[in-house]
């Protein structure tokens, strides 16, 4: 049993670290991934915790470690409340004052409390046995049970935007069986092990994290399932080769010991991450090994983007027959992503008949790098055309709005709200854009007059498509 119960744990911690950096490395601009990637990743090292406290022997480290991992456990219902923030309508009105209170207030608010908790007794206290309440645990579980009601308020606000219905059931449903399994951890009854409400939390969790990808797949146009499996299949054969060859040493061998136990986890998580990252890895080598051939880096990185790209490219979308709403939406994000090639060539606007007919007109390769280039020459082209004509390079009229709205932050890369972002060498009309946003622009005001630009590009591609398309 307790064999049994050990391999139940590691495959959860396995496929909650998995998951947990898969969706982070899907888009880590996306808030929805990125909150419900750490949610997961919190409960992958809370798992990890747990099992280290139960064979740290004499060592003295057990209450330590149970008592950093027993807050991690509930910190989930945290990081999912500030995912479904962002399920929340773009256009929702609270949408953007409840993200700001989330990033600025809550966020910092909690880790301050994770830290309280992990580093004294006041809401966990460690004993050799685990842990037990401590004089602020009720604080603690107030303050966790008003994340799950949020979170439930925010599905309920969702459905009735009318977002689409299949994923947000899913959602739903995993949502209720989340809370009741956290609440159950947080008001444990005698008679259910402690072991199998942890294990139904993380069933919990990656229904919630399925549902979420396949949400942010579904909005992007995007195929999920084959980029999913290439990933599952090639972290787990990672750790089956590394991890393995650990616990055959243990079974054989060293025996289950603590420092062995750290030693497998420690494995299997490298494995995975270097996998799931393994893009990322290989530019930071390249940019190391080949600092002296910028050409044969560029290539490298070329064909990279063409193969993250090439699993994510849904085939069955066919843009020119989206309705006028959706058309839009693909418009919008792939505006968005003008700054990011391998993003932008996974966008199924670079199926259209019109940028295949581009790249036949000036002999170009048909393949999928060619592709976000030239949907990106021709967004550019059409954010252009928005712009006033013989009145210089910036202006705060009424009629520059939709052309300041795009030019500035998509094409120029401005961020003018963002306190971390380098302005340094912008040029004159740069400079004075950025004034002007942070003066005089409110960032919801932005927001809007990038909607309705983004309509109006829109509006032109279908224009331009449709030309092509009565060509043939």
């Amino acid at each position: 049993m307790v064999v049994f119960l050990l391999f139940l744990e590691l495959l959860a911690f396995t496929l909650a670290w998995w998951l947990g950096l898969y969706l982070l490395g899907r888009d880590p601009a996306n808030p929805q991934l990125r909150f419900t990637g750490l949610g997961l990743v919190a409960y992958a090292l809370s798992l990890a915790a747990d099992l280290l406290s139960q064979y740290a022997g004499d060592m003295g480290a057990g209450p330590a470690l149970a008592r950093f991992g027993a807050p991690l456990l509930f910190s989930p219902a945290f990081f999912w409340l500030g995912s479904l923030i962002y399920l929340l309508p773009e256009e929702a009105p609270g949408r953007l004052f409840l993200g700001r209170l989330y990033d600025k207030v809550l966020l910092p608010g909690t880790l301050l409390f994770y830290l309280l908790a992990a580093g004294t007794e006041f809401v966990f206290q460690g004993t050799p046995a685990g842990v037990r309440p401590g004089p602020g645990y009720r604080l603690f579980a107030a303050a966790v049970l008003f994340d799950l009601l949020g979170a439930l308020l925010l599905l309920a606000r969702a459905f009735r935007a009318g977002q689409p219905r299949r994923p947000l059931g899913l959602i739903l449903a995993a949502t209720l069986f989340f809370a009741l399994g956290t609440g159950l951890l947080l008001f444990p009854l005698a008679w259910i092990p402690h072991w199998l409400l942890v294990l139904g939390v993380g069933v919990d969790l990656t229904l919630l994290g399925l549902a979420i990808a396949f949400l942010d797949a579904f909005q992007a146009g995007e195929a999920l399932l084959p980029d999913f499996f290439r990933s599952l299949a090639v972290s787990a054969l990672a750790v089956l080769l590394f991890g393995g060859q650990v616990a055959l040493v243990m079974w054989f061998s060293a025996g289950l010991t603590f420092s062995m136990l750290v030693l497998l986890l420690a494995v299997i998580a490298t494995a995975v991450a270097t996998q799931t990252f393994a893009d990322a890895i290989q530019a930071a080598l390249d940019w190391l090994v080949f600092a002296r051939f910028p050409r044969l880096r560029l290539a490298r990185a070329s064909l990279r983007a063409a193969a993250s790209a090439a699993p994510r490219l849904s085939q069955a979308l066919d843009p020119a027959g989206l309705n006028e709403a959706q058309f839009a939406e693909l418009t919008r994000r792939a505006l968005s992503q003008m700054g990011n090639l391998p993003r932008l060539a996974a966008n199924p606007l670079t199926r259209l008949a019109l940028v295949e007919a581009r790249l036949a007109r000036r002999g170009a390769g048909d393949n999928t790098l060619e592709r976000a280039a030239e949907l990106k020459a021709l967004l550019a082209e059409s954010i252009e055309r928005l712009k006033p004509r013989d009145q210089g390079d910036f202006g705060a009229a009424d009629e520059w709005r939709h052309y300041n709205a795009l030019y500035f932050p998509y094409v120029l890369g401005l961020k003018p709200y963002s306190r971390r972002a380098s302005h340094n060498d912008l040029p004159p009309a740069a400079r004075e854009a950025l004034a002007w946003f942070q003066s005089q622009v409110p960032e919801r005001t932005l927001y809007n007059w990038q909607k309705a630009a983004a309509t109006l590009v829109a509006r032109d591609l279908r224009e331009q498509e449709r030309r092509v398309n009565f060509r043939f």
